[in-house]
């Protein structure tokens, strides 16, 4: 027999311990799986979203092209409106974010009849050239964002936003 005997008090401390330590992980493995869940989840990133626009409508003069597509966050799922202002350059076509630079504001083509041939932020009097480069002296710091083009059945389909390429 053993010299060193465990004694009513170190047997119950044990067993709480072990007890409460299996309680423990029960609780805590769903909250850590609710935690890492959406990390674990497949991205779909670089989907395009079909538009209504026609590519055959598209001329040189930009046009407003708004869209819809489904976004997740986590567990909730959420119909999410977007717009670009779409035209032609040549035989390419270039989609430009509506979102200015400077404060997050919406840009207009031609929005200020002092300015023609550029997108225009009421804001702060934001301009860029029709490739979205920034007008220099005026707020925005950068080009607005391009999105991402292609094409199916003749429908125009955007895909992510993606820096400007275009440069002054």
């Amino acid at each position: 027999m053993s010299r060193n005997r465990v004694t009513r008090r170190q047997f119950l401390t044990y067993t709480i311990t072990g007890v409460g330590g299996f309680m423990a992980a029960g609780m805590l493995m769903p909250m850590v799986r609710f935690a890492i869940d959406p990390i674990l989840q497949s991205k779909e990133d670089g989907d395009f979203v079909q538009t209504s626009k026609k590519i055959a409508e598209i001329t040189e003069v930009p046009v407003k092209v708004d869209f819809s597509y489904e976004q997740t966050d986590g567990w909730y799922k959420s119909e999410v409106a977007d717009a670009a202002w779409v035209y032609k350059e040549g035989d390419e076509i270039i989609a430009i974010s509506p979102v200015c630079k400077h404060l997050g504001c919406t840009v207009n083509w031609e929005g200020n009849p002092e300015y023609t041939n550029q997108f225009f932020c009421a804001c702060h009097a934001g301009r860029y050239e029709k490739s979205g480069v920034n007008v220099k002296g005026t707020p925005p710091l950068g080009p607005l964002d391009m999105y991402e083009v292609s094409e199916n059945d003749g429908f125009l389909l955007l895909g992510k936003k993606i820096a400007n390429t275009h440069s002054n």
